[in-house]
């Protein structure tokens, strides 16, 4: 039987790889793709993740796609919405008959012989082993493990008679109702949670090793649904899409360069939500502002429920799981039924793909990324990558964008490949992403590395990266065509 050869094979067909899928076809309309998806149901995070209240943590129009406008109310949705929006934008641009499910990438192997990528489809119940061939591989499947998330070892946890779970494995049939719930952990998921649970159980406790910055928003975003009525879809979404980035921008860079009065504004506004419920420790956190993501309450919906005092923060360190609860290092007991470690991701390079060239396992520890899209010495391979400080989709889009400008150069001069060359003579080498998240600290030795500078170095900035993915050139002194 002959293995099938496409122009480019896409991994995920998640809110990257749907996006992908719609460049390839509309800037590259006479290449052969397909997309992968390891998972039953294309979605990605919005399908896989199903705990109460999950939400995005980014405005949906910069998180939406910029070539299908968002058209719900809500600026902040909700985890079912988005992934119906996912699925939308693939019916409306026909793009669901390009899906296989089931297909999870094993391995890519590429061959410099044969100038093709051979891609190892591992076993599932529907789908026998296979192999698939691409001229260019596309991976858009994120940076996490879907498998598992990140649970650090508890002391005594076989000793906690109540229930433990992590949100990315969550039991819709696990029952909440009027149960002692502690969720451990400080990030987005913990504050989407407790408020969520807060309705149902008799009480939540949000147990922090350290505070994150929270703010305030509205989940509706008023300037938008003005501009929604009164023009174009296209355009009130355009318009805004870039009055959100600006806004974004605006207050990373503030946070980085006045970091002390940024601590104190955000501090501010937390105490103005809780007033007499304020407590110091629980809103201090020990590094700056934008060091990690910071975490939005929408409405006030995590205020409100501490105010009611239907929710709890406390800041401390765990000593021990008991029969009842969790024991602190303060000595005080936290009594449970039901115990979630909302305690992190996973990294997982490529969706757990084995990457090999001529047979040889590549270590992404050691590549350099090129424009955060394709990686030194690797040919023919790009991700889709989303920003640590702004939505996930506002980089995505344009790495997509930038790709589908690649293979259309390739056609045009009738290149077979393209290989980032990085020199270390030129450059110094640096961590890939500057930021003090746990998830990322862990994962530092399969991550790859930046460069001191561009071509090299990655921004996250999006108008910088405007110019130079979506505008810029295709081909420079780093980039080998043959």
């Amino acid at each position: 039987m002959t293995t099938p050869i496409y122009d480019i094979i896409i991994v995920g067909a998640g809110l990257s790889g749907i996006c992908a899928g719609y460049h390839i076809q509309d800037k590259c309309p006479n290449k052969k793709f397909l997309i992968l998806e390891g998972r039953s149901a294309m979605g990605g995070t919005w399908d896989l993740f199903k705990y109460p209240g999950i939400r995005s943590d980014s405005d949906m129009y910069t998180l939406g796609y910029s070539f299908f406008p968002w058209k719900n109310p809500k600026a902040i949705a909700d985890g079912p919405s988005i992934l119906q929006y996912i699925k939308d934008t693939a019916k409306e641009f026909n793009l669901d008959p390009k899906i296989k499910y089931n297909h999870r990438v094993a391995a890519a192997d590429w061959s410099d012989k044969e100038q093709v990528w051979t891609i190892a489809i591992q076993d599932h119940a529907d789908v026998e082993s296979t192999q698939i061939k691409t001229r260019f591989l596309f991976s858009c499947s994120g940076y996490y493990n879907y498998k598992e998330g990140y649970t650090p070892k508890f002391q005594g946890s076989e000793n906690f008679k109540g229930t433990i779970i992590h949100p990315q494995h969550w039991d819709a049939a696990l029952d909440y109702n009027d149960k002692k719930v502690v969720v451990i952990g400080s990030g987005a998921t913990a504050v989407t949670l407790v408020p969520e649970l807060a309705k149902k159980a008799s009480n939540v406790t949000m147990l922090q090793r350290s505070p994150t910055y929270i703010f305030n928003a509205p989940s509706e975003d008023v300037i938008a649904n003005f501009f929604k009525k009164i023009l174009p879809a296209k355009m009130a979404h355009s318009i805004v899409k870039w009055k959100n980035i600006l806004i974004g921008i605006l207050i990373f860079n503030v946070c980085r360069k006045w970091p002390d009065a940024m601590r104190n504004l955000f501090k501010k506004g937390v105490k103005k939500e809780l007033g007499s419920k304020y407590k110091e420790e629980d809103f201090n956190p020990k590094y700056n502002p934008w060091d990690e993501r910071l975490c939005l309450v929408p409405d006030s919906d995590l205020f409100k429920a501490i105010k009611k005092g239907d929710a709890e923060i406390v800041t401390d360190h765990i000593q021990e799981f008991t029969e009842n609860g969790i024991l602190l290092k303060s000595g005080k007991e936290l009594e449970a039924d039901i115990i979630i470690t909302a305690t992190g991701l996973k990294i997982q390079m490529l969706g757990g793909m084995k990457p090999m060239i001529n047979g040889k396992v590549v270590d992404t520890g050691n590549l350099t990324a090129y424009k955060g899209v394709m990686f030194s010495d690797v040919p023919n391979l790009a991700v889709a990558v989303g920003y640590t400080n702004a939505s996930w989709t506002l980089k995505c889009d344009l790495n997509c964008q930038f790709v589908a400008r690649l293979i259309n150069h390739m056609d045009k001069n009738n290149f077979k490949v393209i290989r980032p060359r990085f020199d270390k003579n030129e450059f110094d080498v640096k961590p890939l992403l500057d930021f003090e998240s746990g998830y990322v600290k862990r994962a530092l030795d399969v991550l790859p590395k930046q460069g001191s500078k561009a071509p090299w170095k990655v921004y996250q900035n999006y108008i910088k990266d405007v110019r130079s993915l979506k505008y810029g050139n295709v081909s420079d002194k780093y980039l080998e065509y043959k």
